[in-house]
């Protein structure tokens, strides 16, 4: 179980924007993973995805790791920052754009 909270642990830190979801960003296997794509995709800003679909385990400990019960998962700098209607709401009131801007251009 730790070799997967080291691989969780390593996408948070390398890249400044990382979301955990169902699918990737080019074919996300879930609405709210659709929906959380398609905010980023409109910030214009570099993302990485992580597909839990992939690897059961991981799909599971995401949640215990965040503690949050649902997938998509968001991570900006680090931090834990929430799941697909957290995300729509600070993109709504400006506060995503504020979060991203600090984030550099390092994710692929």
């Amino acid at each position: 179980m730790s070799e997967v909270i080291d691989r969780i642990k390593s996408a948070i830190t390398e890249n400044r924007i990382c979301i955990f979801m169902k699918g990737n960003r080019n074919f996300p296997m879930c609405g709210f993973s659709a929906a959380t794509v398609q905010v980023f995709d409109e910030l214009g800003v570099p993302y990485a995805t992580v597909d839990v679909l992939s690897d059961p385990e991981l799909r599971e400990q995401i949640k215990v790791y965040s503690n949050w019960p649902t997938i998509p998962q968001v991570y900006i700098d680090g931090k834990f920052i929430g799941g697909c209607d957290i995300i729509r709401e600070l993109y709504e009131t400006g506060e995503l754009q504020q979060l991203v801007k600090s984030a550099p251009s390092q994710s692929a």
